[in-house]
């Protein structure tokens, strides 16, 4: 599922810079910058670079357990969904002349998802039904954490902004336990 939530932020920003600059090719890939080996991925060159930074829990909307009545009496429950939350980076990999396309890029995406920061059904109806909503809010970084980060990815910074996308839901569905409910029976205590 973060397959899926990465790559339908990706395809909805990759459109929405096709149509504004009339472009016939795709802006926006998702990829690492690097090879394991180290050697630069050779389609990321002059795009949008769209990768997953990290992945946390979110502990804030979390609820025990789903309990449900299906039908027959029984009480069904279920373990709780997870949320979670990625950290997503939208870089401009343009190099030499291309710099100040990069810039243009960077500063789209941005607009972009300052106006469709929240994606649901409703909005964006190829988003993969098992994905209730993604919430997307730029990431504030100091200096110092920034250099970190682009030390730990590839040593050399390029533009970007960081995106915290909230509400990536997994939801397992299954059955932890029925629970018969108590008959009259159950209720007497030794006559």
């Amino acid at each position: 599922m973060i397959d899926a939530a990465i790559g339908h932020i990706a395809s909805e920003l990759n459109q929405h810079i096709r149509r504004t600059y009339s472009l016939s090719e795709d802006m926006v890939v998702v990829s690492n910058l690097l090879e394991q080996d180290g050697s630069v991925s050779p389609h990321v060159n002059n795009k949008l670079v769209v990768f997953l930074v990290n992945i946390e829990k979110d502990t804030v909307p979390q609820q025990p357990v789903h309990m449900a009545r299906p039908g027959g009496g029984r009480t069904v429950v279920t373990s709780a969904p997870l949320y979670l939350n990625l950290y997503v980076m939208v870089a401009g990999n343009f190099s030499g002349s291309n710099y100040t396309e990069g810039l243009k890029f960077i500063s789209t995406a941005i607009n972009f998802f300052q106006r469709q920061s929240m994606m649901d059904q409703q909005n964006t109806p190829a988003l993969d039904k098992r994905i209730e909503r993604l919430m997307l809010d730029i990431e504030n970084m100091g200096m110092h954490n920034l250099s970190g980060l682009w030390g730990m990815l590839s040593g050399k910074y390029l533009p970007s902004v960081l995106y915290k996308m909230r509400m990536v839901t997994f939801d397992a569905d299954d059955v932890q336990q029925q629970e018969s409910p108590m008959t009259k029976s159950e209720f007497t205590l030794g006559n």
